[in-house]
Order: structure tokens, then C-alpha cells, then sequence
């Protein structure tokens, strides 16, 4: 039986790796975008418009999630939430705009999309929920409060809702990535990026093929008995 995936965030270094791989599993797969339409339509052209579908969404505005379940025509048998940005800088720093955008992104619009969706999950009792979090989410990040904040509600998310609906067949998981090699440690000078190698015990940042591969394994029927459970994936920094 073929399976249908919402992938959130699919522009992304880490967002191309979980398509692709999903894709290759056999995963019809609606790929969202806020601006990057580019990168979604290389994996249509890759994987083909009927298994690669681009869903253009701003989801950090109530009208985003609206929109994305517009957007799609069939229901869906996962979720991959890994939208994220980041903000570097003293929280005192955080204008308002930022702030919120950033709540709405990682919290909101992460609530109100699985909302959307999760009612078809519960009809067919069955689903799969995977949300790509952070260690920051874990253990907290100087100069980076917000992120953290939000990356550890998403946890706290995580763990509730695969309670409450595990008899329900559907289950909920988190990843919390530490260091990736992806575009988003652009802001750190090579030598930043070695000092933080030299402080993970495996000696070197994750790659977003790896990322990847966690969340194929917790779509997987490998996982069926792990539900409300953060993988770390961090090369033993936490």
C-alpha cells in the first residue's frame, strides 16, 4: 500500500535529505516551502509530480496552516514537522516581530498542522508523527533562549500527544539533532565550526543524510513499539 507524507520544511539541507530518502521508500510526499521553490522543484523533477508534490506555505502566520491543508488532496499517513530557524543574540535583543514569528513557526503552526491533520489519522487508526527538534531543546542554548524555548515546548508536545493517542495506532516521536552541517552554521567562521567538533565526542558534525536516516527509521515499522521518545542525534555531545 502506498503511503502519503506531509514533510514540512523540505527546502532545507536536512529538509532534501528527508525527502529524498522518503521518496526513495516509496512515500508520495507533499513537500512544503515558504521561499525556496527551487529546491522542492529539483526533487520533483528528480522523484517525478506524482510522488513529489511542492505545497508553498508561510507558516509563521495563522494563515499558513490553512492553507497547507488546502493544498493537499488526499490524506496523509505521516508528518514530518522540521521547520525551524534560528535567531543568535542576547534575548534582551528579540524585538517583537521576531519573537512572535518564531513562536508561531516552531509551536503554533506545529500544533495547528498536526490539528488539521490528525483526525484522518485517528479514522484510519493509524499514523506516524516525527518532529525535528533540537538538543537545544533539551538542554538549552546561550544566545539563543527563543530557539530553545521553542524547540523544548515541541518535546513537551511530542510526549503528550503520543499519550494520548497511542491506542489510536498513531505514534509521535522527536529527533534533537545537535550540530548539522548545513547552511544554517553560515553565521560561524570555520574555526567556531571546529571548536564545536573538537567538543562532540565523535569529532565532527552530523551530516543531513543522518538526520534522515533517524527519521526513516522512526517511520518505520523498526520503531512500532517507540512512541512520546526524543532520539538524540548529536555523536554523543548530550
Amino acid at each position: 500500500m502506498t503511503k502519503t507524507a506531509l514533510l514540512i520544511g523540505a527546502s532545507g539541507d536536512i529538509g532534501r535529505e528527508i525527502a529524498r530518502t522518503i521518496l526513495k521508500e516509496g512515500y508520495i510526499t507533499y513537500l512544503h516551502y515558504h521561499q525556496d521553490k527551487q529546491s522542492v522543484l529539483h526533487l520533483q523533477e528528480e522523484f517525478g509530480e506524482e510522488k513529489a508534490i511542492p505545497i508553498q506555505a508561510d507558516l509563521t502566520c495563522d494563515e499558513g496552516v490553512h492553507k497547507l491543508k488546502n493544498s493537499t488532496y488526499s490524506s496523509v499517513d505521516a508528518i514530518i514537522y522540521n521547520a525551524g530557524t534560528t535567531f543568535y543574540g542576547l534575548m534582551t535583543d528579540i524585538d517583537e516581530q521576531t519573537k512572535q514569528q518564531m513562536i508561531q513557526l516552531n509551536i503554533t503552526s506545529l500544533y495547528s498542522t498536526v490539528q488539521a491533520f490528525l483526525p484522518e489519522m485517528v479514522r484510519k487508526r493509524w499514523g506516524n508523527i516525527v518532529v525535528v527538534s533540537s538538543i537545544w531543546g533539551e538542554i538549552g542554548a546561550s544566545c539563543e533562549v527563543l530557539y530553545s524555548m521553542t524547540k523544548g515546548a515541541q518535546l513537551s508536545f511530542v510526549k503528550a500527544l503520543a499519550k494520548e493517542v497511542a491506542l489510536n495506532g498513531i505514534r509521535v516521536n522527536a529527533l534533537a539533532p545537535g550540530a548539522v552541517s548545513t547552511k544554517m552554521l553560515n553565521n560561524l567562521s570555520e574555526e567556531e565550526k571546529q571548536e564545536i567538533s573538537d567538543d562532540i565526542p565523535m569529532g565532527r558534525l552530523a551530516q543531513p543524510s543522518e538526520i534522515a536516516d533517524s527519521v526513516s527509521f522512526l517511520l518505520s515499522e523498526k520503531s512500532s513499539y517507540i512512541t512520546g521518545q526524543t532520539l538524540g542525534v548529536n555523536g554523543g555531545w548530550n
